[in-house]
């Protein structure tokens, strides 16, 4: 069969229609980990996991409106579906962690172009998602949809704080400005993680759930505060303005607060990963999902690193270094079942499939 066709293959046409609306998550953990790695003085890797980065952005954004296009329904009733709707945010946060290593790689007004994009989309998706979750067609208890997509809201919002922290010092006529962009979204990522906790918590409480929903995703409630910590760390770092300097000691003293909460939510993660697959034999095998727990593994490196550097903590600037090569190590084998999946379904033709 020609190249041509089997890339059009049915396979194909049906991975673009239920194409999972958090596979933004991919470009997020790789642009962690390229920024973790530069931190490290990896610089070639850095640069490799950056196109990588910069190919899947693109790519994701040319699947993700030919879905829009062809197949808007499922896009649409994924939208008002509580269960899946936040994972649209993963296209904010993806952007934002994308730009920031771009912003160091020098590519500055790329990262401002970037800035814009996301801002305006959390202006939209900021208030759409939750408006169309709560008071949209749902059938069913808002409560009983919530799961760990939910933190993707504080992910979003943070990515944006350490986006505008990031490229403040190369644009110091507006410092001000940036800096209660910072500010301003870093406290706003507080505020919604705060929320979303509660509404996890009391989905846990007060419905039956098992195995089978306690799946990646979950780990972004320790994900979203180590951003929430890098964040703090790239405030603290910003070049003086008066919302900075009037918070940097509560953004620094908060930030290390969440350090410590991220810490210890590792050991309850790490035990629901072995009841899941191992006590209760659920298979581990590779789903756009587990890019959500890649992602927070990556970010606790970094954000480690971060505020250990910022807060004067050589103990947790160690525990980030040293940390950065388990978010690899995880990085790459579940790239490699990307790859797999990849070759299983966009070369593959028909025949073989039936």
């Amino acid at each position: 069969m020609p190249l041509g066709e089997t890339l059009v293959s049915e396979p194909t046409s049906s991975a673009v229609k239920t194409l999972n609306p958090g596979y933004f998550a991919l470009v997020m953990a790789t642009g962690i980990i390229s920024i973790g790695l530069r931190m490290n003085g990896w610089n070639e890797i850095s640069v490799a996991l950056l196109v990588i980065g910069v190919c899947a952005y693109l790519v994701l954004v040319t699947l993700y409106v030919t879905r829009f296009v062809k197949y808007r329904e499922q896009m649409v009733d994924d939208f008002l579906d509580p269960s899946k709707a936040f994972a649209f945010f993963t296209f904010i946060a993806g952007t934002n962690v994308l730009g920031t290593r771009l912003v160091l790689q020098g590519l500055v007004t790329l990262g401002l172009c970037l800035l814009g994009l996301s801002i305006l989309s959390f202006l939209i998706l900021g208030y759409a998602i939750p408006w169309a979750s709560f008071l949209g067609r749902a059938k069913h208890p808002i409560l009983r949809k919530a799961n760990g997509t939910w933190f993707i809201w504080t992910v979003a919002a943070q990515s944006i704080a350490v986006l505008a922290a990031t490229l403040q010092p190369h644009f110091a006529p507006v410092a001000r400005e940036f800096a209660m962009v910072g500010v301003g979204f870093w406290a706003i990522g507080l505020f919604i993680y705060a929320g979303v906790g509660i509404c996890i918590l009391l989905r846990i409480l007060l419905y039956d759930i098992d195995a089978k929903d306690f799946a990646a995703p979950y780990w972004v409630s320790m994900g979203a505060l180590a951003i929430t910590i890098l964040a703090g760390g790239k405030i603290t770092e910003m070049l003086d303005a008066p919302m900075v300097d009037a918070t940097r000691g509560v953004v620094t003293g908060t930030s290390a607060l969440c350090w410590s909460i991220a810490t210890w939510l590792i050991v309850p993660l790490l035990a629901i990963g072995w009841w899941r697959h191992v006590t209760n034999r659920i298979p581990l095998r590779y789903e756009p999902p587990l890019w959500s727990m890649v992602f927070p593994v990556g970010m606790y490196g970094v954000s480690s690193q971060t505020i250990g550097e910022a807060a004067h903590l050589p103990v947790v600037f160690a525990i980030g270094h040293y940390e950065v090569w388990v978010a690899v190590a995880v990085w790459l084998i579940v790239f490699i079942g990307l790859l797999r999946t990849l070759a299983m379904t966009v070369f593959v033709s028909p025949k073989q499939t039936s």
